[in-house]
């Protein structure tokens, strides 16, 4: 089977460290006509480049010349003589001229390009953005087992963290754990006063290997939620455990530590399904105990960013004024950052957080090792103790991300808000709501798994999960169904295959499936979430793209198979055989699309929007598959031609498989 070589291009980062060239002479091209506008005007003018919407057009198009006309009271194609005519010659530009109103259209040395693409010369570009930046993602309440929403939040901050990695940012990936709050306390509320179970109980329950620890806590939490309802005095319950949960005494408190810490570890094993690996876990009980929120609530008064209300609704609360965040100083519009009974609201805990994330709390926590990935990363959690093993300089980041769905905007802005009202508004600004929409399933796929709907929500376009309703979906059940449908698809088309084999492509196919689904819409877009659709191997799908990236790999298999290596492309292609080879105007666009992957990565990240290279990846796979059917390689009888086609089927396999990792897809064995 062949498999690719050691020099695939990516690092075990996952950076790209090959095939920039086009991105490289972009950004060359774009600081040289910066420079030179500045030198000859005297104004910055960003940006001054964009790609060719038209190939007949060359590459690049140099539009400073409509940013000009008005300062220089000129027609933009007047100004744009003169730049043509003025401006020294750009490296990697074969021709340049006007077009238009007063576009200069550039288009690139081929055979320059080609070489530069064989020499493996064009190294990674410095970073748009230096320091060091924090992703926080998936957060999801440890009382019961993850469902299809906490997949989309998973998946986007995964993804974007190989985004920054890939461009050669310096990442740190949190998942906050928030073993103290609300929905932690109603599950000890169902163990101890319905159930009457002791906290020896709950651990040996929780260390049972036959039981479904978190998929047991999803239905006891919807059980006590329901009591709730019917004997609304029970809610004593829940505040009792989360004091106890908050003080850190007692049974309840005991319970909850063990309830958490076995839903963290399910939820681990889950995410680890999708290739989903974190650097540490910063627990809420930390925050408390360490006197994070203390030393943040000092400072919040000291500075006036919160006062006591006396009256109204809020009498007895701490609260952040309406106009810090709003506009409106109205008490309506106040937030409470901390309850009259004492007890501190998520926002004002996160605030706190927020500042140990930038370095501004004076503070740090306790770490211990967690874990060691089967990647080799190691897996940290914060303590209350100090722990004998040094821990790495964890938060102090300069840009924090905040991976959270678009419905906690408000709560967002009061953090920032915090943050500005503290003398900070420079981390405010740097403190990105990396926000998106909910996941739903279309009614197919309520079917499949065994959903029974309304008949009018059956007639919907699209079903919105509510646990409510009693339509949550468990991931663990999506990823399991999933892998389900992909194994008999497997099984259908190799069944000589070992079964082990099958399974492991199978898996490879219905992660790969998942995840592109959740990628490939904007971040804003709500998402119908239809297996069908995403398993499919035709259309925009991961499986389609994979099958591209087998489709190269078989490609080069077979010439093994022959008996033969792949030629040394270097010696064998210089710059004059790559001009010939890409006169063809096939071949060159095919080369330039696929050369785009840098500059695809830096527009995602510039953008925040991972769906880019998504659409990049599925782009990338239709290019291929045309050059797949049109050119055979193997039977190409011209040896120039033949090695080219080679090289460049190597190319696509490259690219193909370095974009699919930012994406966290694998490259199954076959399809």
């Amino acid at each position: 089977m062949y498999r690719a070589r050691p020099n695939s291009g990516l690092s075990a980062g996952g950076c790209y460290t090959r095939f920039l060239v086009f991105h490289k002479i972009e950004t060359r091209i774009a600081e040289s006509v910066s420079a030179y506008l500045k030198a000859r005007y005297g104004f910055e003018m960003e940006p001054v480049v964009e790609q060719a919407k038209d190939p007949r057009f060359g590459e690049l198009s140099l539009t400073a010349a409509f940013g000009l006309a008005r300062q220089l009271r000129k027609a933009p194609r007047v100004i744009a003589a003169g730049i043509l005519a003025e401006m020294p010659s750009l490296e990697g530009v074969a021709a340049a001229e006007i077009a238009g109103n007063g576009y200069i259209n550039l288009r690139l040395d081929r055979a320059g390009f080609g070489a530069a693409l064989l020499s493996g010369a064009e190294a990674r570009p410095a970073p748009a953005a230096s320091g060091k930046m924090i992703v926080e993602h998936t957060n999801i309440n440890p009382n019961k087992a993850a469902h299809i929403g906490h997949l989309r939040n998973a998946v986007l901050g995964d993804t974007f963290v190989r985004m920054l990695r890939a461009a050669g940012r310096q990442v740190e990936v949190q998942n906050y754990i928030d073993n103290t709050g609300v929905q932690v306390a109603d599950v000890v509320v169902g163990f101890h006063f319905l159930e009457r179970m002791s906290p020896a109980g709950v651990a040996r329950l929780a260390a049972d290997p036959a039981v479904r620890f978190d998929y047991l806590c999803w239905d006891l939490y919807a059980r006590t939620s329901s009591h709730y309802h019917g004997n609304p005095d029970a809610l004593n319950w829940r505040h009792q455990a989360l004091h106890a949960i908050e003080a850190g005494q007692g049974d309840l408190a005991e319970m909850a530590h063990t309830v958490a810490d076995a839903i963290v570890a399910c939820h681990l094993k889950t995410m680890l399904r999708l290739g989903i690996e974190y650097d540490v876990l910063p627990r809420e009980s930390e925050i408390l105990h360490l006197q994070f929120w203390a030393t943040a609530f000092e400072l919040l008064k000291q500075r006036g960013a919160i006062y006591r209300e006396t009256e109204g609704k809020n009498a007895g609360c701490w609260v952040m004024p309406g106009s810090a965040f709003s506009g409106s100083a109205s008490e309506d519009d106040s937030k409470v950052i901390v309850r009259s009974n004492g007890t501190v609201t998520y926002v004002g805990k996160d605030i706190a957080y927020q500042l140990w994330k930038f370095g501004l709390l004076g503070k740090d926590f306790y770490y211990s090792p967690l874990m060691t990935y089967p990647s080799g990363r190691r897996l940290w959690v914060t303590t209350g103790q100090p722990s004998p093993e040094p821990a790495p300089a964890f938060g102090r980041g300069d840009w924090v991300y905040n991976v959270i769905d678009s419905r906690q905007s408000y709560l967002q802005d009061v953090v920032a808000a915090g943050l500005r009202a503290l003398g900070f508004p420079g981390q405010a600004g740097r403190s990105i709501h990396f926000s998106y929409e909910m996941v739903a399933l279309t009614p197919r796929t309520c079917a499949e798994l065994g959903i029974e709907l309304s008949e009018e929500d059956s007639r919907r376009p699209y079903v919105e999960v509510s646990g409510r309703k009693g339509l949550g979906v468990k991931a663990d059940d999506l990823i399991d169904k999933l892998i389900e449908k992909a194994c008999r698809e497997v099984d259908s088309r190799h069944p000589e295959a070992p079964a082990g084999q099958r399974r492991r492509v199978g898996e490879q196919i219905a992660a790969g499936a998942l995840r592109y689904f959740m990628l490939k819409f904007t971040r804003n877009a709500v998402i119908a979430f239809d297996m069908q659709e995403a398993l499919s191997f035709e259309g925009d799908t991961g499986p389609y793209v994979q099958y591209a990236a087998v489709r190269a790999r078989n490609i080069l298999r077979k010439l093994e198979e022959r008996g033969e290596a792949l030629p040394e492309f270097r010696r064998e292609l210089d710059a004059a055989a790559m001009g010939r080879q890409l006169q063809s105007e096939d071949f060159w666009q095919i080369v330039l699309a696929v050369s785009k992957a840098g500059s695809a990565l830096e527009r995602a990240i510039g953008s925040g929007e991972p769906a880019h290279v998504a659409k990049y990846a599925f782009q990338l796979a239709q290019s291929f598959n045309s050059f797949y059917h049109s050119y055979p390689v193997l039977h190409e009888p011209d040896r120039e031609r033949r090695t080219f086609l080679l090289w460049l089927t190597d190319y696509f396999r490259r690219q193909l498989e370095q974009t699919l990792a930012i994406l966290g897809i694998e490259v199954p064995e076959y399809m």
